[in-house]
C-alpha cells in the first residue's frame, strides 16, 4: 500500500480488467455494423462458381448445373456431333463466333475447352426462353437438315450443337459460353478459367 492508503495493484489490476471488458464490448457493438457491410450468403452464392461432376455423362447426354441463378448446361456431344459441326457452317449467323459470346479461348470450331464437351448456358439470346435438347437426326418437326441442336419454343431460334445460332431465326446471337475450366477429367468449375483467359 502507498502512504495515501492506496493499493496500486489492485487499482492495475481494475484498470486492466476494465480495459479488456471495454474493448471486448466495443467489439461486440462494432461486429453487427461491420457485418452489415460484407456481402451476405445469398449474394456471394450467386456469383460464386459452380462446380459439375461430368463422370456419369454418357456421349449424347446432357446435364444441367445451376450458376448465377441460370442453367448451364454441358453435353457430352457424340463424335457424329463433331464430325457434323462443319456441315453446319452455311445455315448459321455467326459461324466463327465473332461476337463475344464466349470466352477468347472456346471462340473455335467447337466452341469448347474439350470438343466432346459443350459448357452453355441454357437461355435463348432472343427473349430468355430456354431452348429445348434435340439431339435427334431429322425429326418431322424440324426437317431433313437436322443435325441435332437446341429449339427455342418460344419463338422458333434454333442452334446447332456448338451453341451458334441459324440464321433466319429470331435470335441474334449465338448462347452464351460462361468462363470455365476442367479441374480434372471428371469436374468442371463454371464461373471461373483457371488463369486460362
Amino acid at each position: 500500500m502507498s502512504a495515501d492508503g492506496v493499493d496500486l495493484k489492485k487499482r492495475r489490476f481494475l484498470t486492466a480488467a476494465t480495459s479488456v471488458v471495454g474493448a471486448v464490448g466495443t467489439g461486440f457493438v462494432v461486429y453487427p455494423f461491420l457485418a452489415a457491410w460484407a456481402p451476405s450468403e445469398k449474394a456471394k452464392a450467386a456469383g460464386a462458381p459452380v462446380e459439375a461432376d461430368i463422370s456419369k455423362l454418357e456421349p449424347g447426354q446432357m446435364m444441367t448445373a445451376k450458376w448465377r441463378g441460370k442453367p448451364v448446361w454441358i453435353i457430352h456431344r457424340t463424335e457424329q456431333n463433331l464430325k457434323d459441326l462443319p456441315g453446319m457452317v452455311d445455315r448459321l449467323a455467326d459461324p466463327n463466333s465473332d461476337l463475344p459470346q464466349q470466352p477468347e479461348y472456346c471462340k473455335n470450331a467447337t466452341r469448347s475447352l474439350k470438343p466432346e464437351y459443350m459448357v452453355t448456358v441454357g437461355i435463348c439470346t432472343h427473349l430468355g426462353c430456354s431452348p429445348t435438347y434435340r439431339p435427334e437426326m431429322a425429326p418431322a418437326d424440324l426437317g431433313p437438315n437436322w443435325k441435332g441442336g437446341f429449339f427455342c419454343p418460344c419463338h422458333g431460334s434454333r442452334f446447332d450443337m456448338a451453341g451458334r445460332v441459324y440464321a433466319g431465326v429470331p435470335a441474334p446471337t449465338n448462347l452464351v459460353v460462361p468462363k470455365h475450366y476442367f479441374m480434372s477429367d471428371t469436374r468442371i468449375l463454371i464461373g471461373e478459367d483457371g488463369g486460362a483467359a
